[in-house]
């Protein structure tokens, strides 16, 4: 039987060697790459072909939720597992949006992790109990009362998110460039047409709003 192949993603290398302990004592896991950030995770992804993926959500460069997003758009075979330390209903929403398969809390990972794993293996979603009770909420509220404008990370693009998690990490617009291989124009067009559709006056605005919604860390 082939073993999984797992990558892990965090900012923390304690959080990163805990998980890869408890993994490595299993005979049907491999680890096939640690990453630091969202976008190393991303790129290892598509080089180490992993069966599942287990990502923090608020990771550097690119968060959990977008770094899911491409990595699924990359390989659609990719399992992901989201951690993270907060729970709140609006992040089961963006895992959900993401196309990630399973969402533990990091409190929860040492009870729960080897039953998610086995469980996203299987083909079968994994929430930990708590995370599921906000799901049945969310789905509870679905047809209720609609978010003020602005007020949800789906309103921006993929793009948009990325740009604005750098731009909310403190890099200018040259540095967002370079790092996406675009122009400083394109940045500062994404950076205007953000603002417009949220509303927002300013650089100090769009930072809040990015913290708010766990587009950066």
């Amino acid at each position: 039987m082939k073993p999984l192949r797992i990558l892990i993603a965090d900012d923390h290398e304690f959080i990163r060697r805990g998980i890869r302990a408890v993994l490595e004592k299993q005979p049907n896991c491999e680890i096939v790459g640690e990453a630091g950030d969202g976008r190393e995770a991303v790129q290892l992804a598509a080089t180490s072909l992993p069966d599942i993926a287990i990502l923090d959500v608020t990771m550097p460069e690119l968060n959990g939720f977008d770094a899911t997003r491409q990595m699924l758009q990359e390989n659609p075979n990719i399992k992901v597992l989201v951690l993270s330390m907060h729970e709140s209903e609006q992040i089961v929403r963006e895992v959900l949006a993401s196309g990630a398969r399973g969402y533990i809390l990091k409190s929860d990972a040492g009870r729960d992790l080897l039953s998610a794993v086995d469980s996203l293996a299987s083909g079968k979603p994994f929430f930990t109990s708590k995370v599921s009770e906000l799901l049945l909420n969310v789905y509870l509220k679905r047809g209720a009362a609609p978010q003020e404008s602005g007020d949800a990370p789906s309103v921006l693009t993929a793009r948009e998110r990325e740009i604005l998690q750098l731009l909310a990490q403190g890099k200018s617009n040259k540095e967002v460039a370079t790092t996406l291989y675009i122009s400083v124009r394109t940045v500062e067009t994404h950076r205007s047409n953000m603002m417009s559709k949220l509303n927002l006056h300013s650089m100090a605005e769009l930072v809040r709003y990015a913290l708010k919604n766990q587009i950066a860390s």
